[in-house]
């Protein structure tokens, strides 16, 4: 069930655009991982630079999306490699 927990979060989020280049952020390798334990899933987000300045709109978009796939319940964004990603994620998964 996890891959295809996978599958779909990674369908859904698919249409999530990198705002500067116009191409989808799993193309692009922005979406680096998924991770999925029951109904709880945790995102991963690389920015293909360190002071990305559209990686929390990304994160939004990617957090409403995931949640509306069947049978997630709660969706956790983690950015990685940004000089903000701390303040950022802590900013994204406020529940």
């Amino acid at each position: 069930m996890s891959e295809d927990m996978q599958t779909a979060i990674k369908n859904a989020v698919y249409p999530v655009l990198d705002p500067h280049m116009g191409i989808s952020i799993v193309d692009m390798g922005l979406l680096d991982e998924i991770n999925v334990e029951n109904d709880e899933v945790e995102i991963v987000l690389k920015p293909t630079n360190p002071g990305c300045m559209s990686v929390t709109r990304i994160a939004v978009q990617v957090k409403e999306l995931a949640s509306n796939v069947d049978g997630v319940e709660k969706v956790r964004i983690k950015i990685i490699d940004h000089t903000m990603a701390d303040a950022i994620n802590e900013m994204i998964n406020k529940d």
